[in-house]
């Protein structure tokens, strides 16, 4: 009497795993989306001047650590699609409707991408130094963008809006009267916060190893 061995397959094993992995990613690609979205609505009316804070960097950054450079790239997107639906960008859809659009979805994507680039980049030397270093550069990217997008597009109406306000120029206006108190409450919140994002890659890592 003959006995059937079974043969595993080690690639069709490492298959199986990878697409559980994928899996895995997606759903946290979704929840990551859901919580930008509504930390973005909630933090439309929380206020440093005339514009709300953002809370939704965080979780930018940690999907960049977790899920990849590209999921980075599209929650910063979505936080992007958040803050034109709410309406939080209307004051310069009025004045440029194409650049406000543009602007709002480039420093959101872009935030998003470079903060997965720096852990990718740092990841192998310290998980600790590259989440720090996520962390920090996704409100540095998102503001960063926005200054350059102010002075491109919106430097005349700015400057008006800065006169009105009691600034010498726009200049001032930006950085003092615009973003310097949203830019350092971010900045501060993601360091804050980013021993989370390492907290969460060691839950991940040694999930997988089980």
């Amino acid at each position: 009497m003959h006995q059937t061995k079974t043969i595993h397959s080690p690639n069709l094993s490492i298959g199986k795993q990878s697409a559980s992995f994928s899996t895995q990613k997606l759903v946290m690609l979704g929840m990551l989306t859901a919580v930008v979205a509504v930390l973005q609505f909630v933090g439309a009316f929380v206020r440093f001047g005339p514009f709300s804070i953002s809370l939704v960097l965080m979780p930018i950054a940690i999907g960049a650590a977790l899920v990849g450079v590209w999921a980075g790239a599209w929650l910063g997107l979505a936080f992007g699609l958040v803050v034109l639906m709410s309406g939080d960008a209307a004051a310069f859809m009025v004045i440029n409707p194409l650049a406000t659009v543009a602007l709002v979805l480039l420093k959101g994507a872009g935030a998003g991408f470079v903060s997965g680039l720096v852990y990718k980049a740092l990841e192998g030397k310290s998980k600790t130094a590259a989440a720090i270093s996520a962390a920090a550069a996704c409100p540095i990217v998102n503001t960063g963008i926005f200054i350059l997008g102010a002075y491109a597009f919106f430097l005349p109406t700015i400057a008006e809006w800065g006169a009105a306000s009691g600034f010498t120029n726009a200049t001032a206006f930006i950085f003092l009267g615009m973003v310097g108190g949203n830019f350092l409450f971010e900045l501060a919140l993601n360091l804050i916060l980013s021993p989370t994002i390492t907290r969460l890659i060691q839950f991940r890592q040694d999930k997988r190893l089980r």
